[in-house]
């Protein structure tokens, strides 16, 4: 740590993301990206024209890109905000409307940023325990004092709060700022997008790097009230203006529009979620039902930390989480079906040796 680094940053936590080991092949099932490829017409829409135009900036105010946003959402271009990724879009949120010392309230089980930024931004954050099952009770947030947060599927969970119980938190007090993020939204099938222009305290925040295979884009959006979306360009413009680059708004305009590909990857990602499930509960696996393109679960004769370690071993890549709280689990993100049945073989292979070292264990104490 450097002399100049200010007080106030001394005592933050980087957020630390799934590995990205380089080391040889893998199936990459640890960061809930997606192994198929973004909508063909990204490709057509990245053009030798766009690329030329690269000597130029692109435009600060991604007009041709919100208006895309807007059209499929069936919202106004001036209730569309666009940034680098939906981290980017949630920090641009704090920016605007938290300042230090204020309260945000989010679940103690959820994604990490929100606690990494509650601190970075000097926040009073609260977490407010899930259920014993890691459900959420929206009642347990109704009659808090300050600005709440949900993941809408929760990560690392993939359980959903309703649509109806989070419009009934909004409504409650018009004064407390509701943000969703809503990164697993489409494999759910429930958005609170058209709440979000409905009600003014709302924001909804959505990212490109899951349902249409963007991660490497990492391009987010906001939906929320034309006042909410005015103050959070005030800031960008105070911040990074050009926040998106030319190729990226043309990937992400493609994108976007392509509700048939998008359409297709979820229903392709939600069937392979659903057969994923049944298998492992098949081999004795306990898993939470998801609503997003990952599974949260755990298996009574092996700790999830070795089955993580082994199945990296064999090249599939998953995440296992050191809290307490999540340690008995593992979250495995879902694939093609090609790549699930590779997991299901590696799974079986390990979970059967360890049942032969359990037998010899057993015959060897007789």
């Amino acid at each position: 740590m450097s002399i100049f680094l200010v007080d106030e940053y001394k005592d933050m936590e980087p957020y630390v993301p799934g590995e990205q080991p380089k080391d040889k092949p893998y199936i990459k099932l640890n960061a809930n990206e997606t192994s198929m490829p973004p909508s063909p017409k990204v490709f057509e829409a990245i053009s030798k024209s766009e690329i030329w135009n690269m000597s130029y900036y692109s435009d600060p105010h991604c007009h041709e890109f919100r208006r895309a946003v807007a059209e499929i959402y069936h919202v106004k271009e001036e209730e569309v905000f666009v940034g680098n990724g939906a981290d980017e879009v949630l920090s641009f949120v704090l920016m605007s409307f938290f300042r230090r010392g204020m309260k945000i309230y989010f679940p103690d089980i959820t994604y990490g940023f929100y606690r990494t930024y509650a601190k970075t931004y000097g926040l009073d954050m609260e977490e407010i325990p899930v259920k014993d099952d890691f459900s959420i009770d929206i009642n347990d947030y109704m009659e808090l004092d300050g600005d709440i947060i949900f993941a809408n599927p929760n990560n690392p969970t993939g359980l959903t709060i309703p649509t109806a119980d989070i419009e009934r938190l909004v409504k409650r007090n018009p004064n407390r700022m509701v943000i969703v993020d809503e990164a697993y939204a489409d494999y759910s099938g429930e958005t609170c997008l058209p709440l979000a222009v409905k009600y003014p305290n709302l924001v909804v925040v959505r990212t490109f790097s899951k349902s249409r295979n963007m991660a490497g884009a990492h391009i987010g959006f906001a939906v929320s009230s034309r006042d909410i979306i005015e103050d959070m360009n005030k800031i960008k413009f105070s911040f990074n203006p050009f926040n998106l680059n030319s190729v990226t708004m043309a990937a992400g305009i493609a994108a976007v529009k392509d509700v048939d590909y998008l359409h297709n990857c979820v229903t392709r990602i939600v069937k392979n979620r659903e057969n994923f499930q049944k298998e492992l509960e098949s081999i004795g696996f306990h898993v939470i039902p998801s609503k997003a393109n990952f599974v949260f679960c755990y298996h009574d004769a092996i700790d999830s930390g070795i089955l993580c370690e082994k199945l990296k071993e064999e090249g599939i890549l998953t995440r296992h989480f050191a809290d307490e709280k999540l340690t008995k689990y593992l979250r495995i993100t879902i694939g093609t079906e090609q790549e699930m049945d590779v997991v299901l073989i590696a799974i079986r292979e390990i979970l059967d040796e360890v049942r032969q070292k359990q037998s010899v264990k057993e015959k060897k104490a007789c």
